[in-house]
């Protein structure tokens, strides 16, 4: 019942009072959605797991779940961290486009967002973007970091012995393995299964391309 009427006004403003399912501008009202979906849904830990579909140098559908990092200071952007030897690199830099498919099992509520997936890896020369991957490094756990210096994932095991202990100081900066990935949205299907209401975000640049704009659109389920 809540979650409906917190729906139902924010369409009700949305329209400027006239909830006619017709395009309307918008300030960021997807990302509302998002924080007050992952806030309801908090007590469940998978909450913060989503997947990540690329296209694969074959052409295939390439998918896998991954951590959501939080949104990039001030920004709609999303922040995930990986590691810049598995497979889903070379995707992205051949074709630097994906979508996150996010379902949270306690509100019902499905958020499908495409956009661009922007690489900050070692080799960056941005100092800006580079901060934002240091940031991000300190940002996660220690045990998480230790991930980063293991042998390279997808290639076969050399050894059946369990993989040596690695030791990170945690004062250390990010390894050269580690990879922050941002997605810049640009269209974002919302779904709400228990008030059967479905919402499509669309992003537009204004002329001189220093400014994104989003209309929403009511659609059918």
């Amino acid at each position: 019942m809540i979650r409906s009427f917190l729906f139902s006004l924010f369409w009700f403003h949305s329209c400027g009072g006239e909830a006619k399912g017709r395009s309307m501008t918008s300030p960021l009202p997807w990302k509302q959605l998002l924080l007050v979906a992952l806030d309801s849904n908090a007590h469940l830990q998978h909450s913060h797991f989503f997947q990540l579909a690329t296209v694969g140098l074959n052409g295939r559908p390439s998918n896998r779940t991954v951590v959501f990092r939080g949104f990039q200071e001030g920004s709609e952007k999303i922040q995930i961290n990986t590691d810049s030897r598995s497979s889903k690199i070379d995707e992205l830099k051949a074709f630097p486009f994906g979508e996150i498919c996010w379902y949270f099992t306690d509100s019902w509520e499905q958020f499908r967002i495409n956009g661009k997936i922007d690489l900050i890896d070692a080799s960056n020369s941005d100092p800006v973007k580079l901060q934002q991957r240091e940031k991000a490094w300190f940002a996660s756990s220690l045990r998480s970091r230790l991930q980063y210096t293991g042998s390279t994932p997808g290639l076969p095991c050399i050894s059946e012995e369990p993989s040596k202990e690695c030791h990170l100081d945690p004062s250390a900066g990010p390894v050269g393995a580690f990879c922050l990935l941002v997605m810049d949205p640009d269209q974002v299907d919302y779904l709400n299964l228990k008030s059967n209401e479905r919402l499509m975000f669309t992003s537009t640049w204004n002329e001189e391309g220093d400014a994104k704009h989003w209309t929403s659109e009511r659609i059918n389920p």
